[in-house]
């Protein structure tokens, strides 16, 4: 087979709004950032971000310019200041990382920086929002507003690192602003003054809504501009699935800001709110660890991939693309958030058994003798052996094993047949031969999908799940599909254009130049 020039690595400019496995939203996975696909804003989405920070700089003119009515207001500045200073610290506190000041103690004491770790996005529910939402019922909408700017400017963030906190901070504080006006005209500041219990709690929840409202929208739209240029940007259903996934989370937070709030109010002051942060930064601070270790999880499904990737050139993206595919059938079945994740690392390894293959048969273009096909053919049991000890992979682990038995009962390694085989094996032999089928070898040329689609129907029944092929068409017709692209400067020599079904003709090899001739037998 032809060599494929491995694809560069997607750098984005922002942060997804919700990335998954495949991409769109995945519950538990929303981020409160977006990101454009690309290495820069450029056009309609540039010139949208520029307008998102124009408006909060709008925000923030209340604080030079005196405002009268519900929307203004003296700017009491040591609560302002405290609250900002709160919110920056225990971010960086309750995501493990080393805070502003630290980082600042360290270059004044000329000690070399900590060893970066990963950054866990702040956003409600991974983040750290009490903090913010207390400033949202405790201040004027301009001085909420300006409460989410100094986090957001030192926060850890991948690179490009300014455009990421500007954007951050911007939307950030359109959002605090709007909760905040709203908070205030629905007479919340007259209420929690008061400790009137539970009207006081009913403006506070409806401030944020409004903050993950407006916060959705702001990502949303710049979310769908940057997918303008794909062939279908993203779906309805996903972006729903993506609020939904930040706004419960927030509710919590919420309800964290509020009580910070009341006890701010109380005798005590500012010392019983500070105190009152202790449980909720320990709390966010193991929902970090948490992430900290799905990531870990994460890296070492990609580590293996790698190294199946360096034996065998045909997987270069093949296992990516067959795990997105898996996860957009199961979504299209209804299956549960916290399986669809192990899924994906199901599809992602299918093949994983191939670093127990030999290199010479993975990589041949002749025919296989029968001794050797078998040899290929035990890949899934290499799987299974390698990945068995992962206990992060529950059941993916069966579905690697058995990726390969048929309906009927004539695969391997197993031979199980109907129901027998697990979903997870059922949801990954469609993802893999679509894909395959979608694909384009030194030999053949990938057919389109609309006739792989008809390959998998007709073999419905006999060789595929009928419910599993109904779920991947219905995915594909909702998402699009996007075949493996051609390498830069095209494949070498002519691809055959065989439909599905003819013999296909003798493998060709590489010759002597990088040429391609005709080598083997059918």
């Amino acid at each position: 087979m032809r060599d494929r020039a491995p694809r560069p690595a997607n750098r984005g400019l922002f942060s997804s709004l919700a990335r998954g496995p495949d991409g769109p939203a995945t519950a538990g996975e929303a981020d409160i950032a977006s990101e454009c696909e690309g290495d820069a804003l450029t056009g309609t989405a540039a010139r949208y971000a520029a307008a998102v920070l124009a408006g909060a700089l709008c925000c923030l003119i209340p604080l030079a310019v005196p405002v009268h009515g519900p929307l203004g207001g003296p700017v009491d500045w040591p609560r302002l200041g405290l609250l900002a200073f709160l919110h920056t610290c225990a971010e960086s506190l309750a995501l493990g990382l080393p805070t502003p000041c630290a980082r600042l103690g360290r270059r004044l004491l000329r000690r070399p920086p900590r060893e970066a770790r990963e950054a866990v996005r702040a956003l409600p529910g991974r983040g750290f929002f009490p903090v913010l939402f207390a400033g949202v019922l405790l201040l004027a909408p301009a001085a909420a507003a300006l409460v989410a700017v100094p986090g957001a400017l030192t926060a850890h963030v991948p690179a490009p690192r300014r455009l990421r906190r500007l954007w951050n901070a911007a939307q950030l504080a359109v959002a605090a602003f709007a909760a905040a006006a709203v908070y205030r005209l629905l007479g919340g500041p007259h209420l929690l003054f008061g400790t009137h219990f539970p009207t006081a709690a009913l403006g506070a929840l409806a401030a944020v809504a409004v903050f993950c409202l407006v916060n959705a929208a702001l990502v949303g739209v710049m979310r769908q501009l940057c997918a303008a240029r794909r062939a279908r940007g993203t779906h309805p259903a996903d972006l729903a699935r993506a609020t939904g996934a930040v706004v419960l989370p927030a509710l919590v937070q919420g309800a964290g800001g509020l009580m910070v709030a009341v006890l701010w109010q109380g005798p005590y002051g500012a010392f019983a709110a500070v105190l009152a942060l202790l449980p909720l930064s320990i709390s966010a601070w193991m929902f970090a660890q948490g992430h900290r270790e799905a990531a870990t999880h994460r890296a070492t499904v990609r580590a293996l991939v790698q190294a199946v990737e360096i034996k065998d050139a045909y997987t270069r993206g093949h296992s990516e693309r067959v795990g997105r595919a898996a996860v957009l059938m199961a979504r299209q079945l209804g299956m549960a958030e916290d399986r669809i994740r192990t899924l994906h690392f199901a599809g992602t390894l299918h093949d994983v058994g191939k670093l127990g293959v030999a290199t010479e048969l993975l990589r041949r273009n002749g025919p296989l003798t029968e001794a050797e096909r078998r040899a290929v053919e035990v890949h899934p049991v290499f799987g299974h052996e390698l990945v068995r000890d992962l206990a992060f992979l529950g059941e993916a682990r069966e579905g690697i094993l058995h990726h390969h038995e048929r309906l009927d009962g004539r695969g391997y390694p197993a031979g199980l047949a109907g129901e027998r085989i697990p979903e997870f094996a059922r949801i990954i032999s469609v993802a893999d031969a679509f894909d395959s089928m979608t694909s384009t070898r030194s030999y053949r040329r990938g057919r389109p999908v609309a006739e792989a689609v008809v390959e998998l129907q007709r073999c419905a029944g006999s060789q595929f799940d009928p419910v599993m092929v109904t779920a991947l068409v219905a995915a594909v017709d909702r998402h699009g599909w996007q075949p493996e692209p051609p390498p830069p400067g095209g494949w070498d020599g002519e691809v055959p254009d065989i439909p599905l079904g003819v013999p296909e003709p003798a493998r060709r090899v590489p010759g002597p130049g990088g040429r391609i001739s005709a080598g083997g037998t059918p």
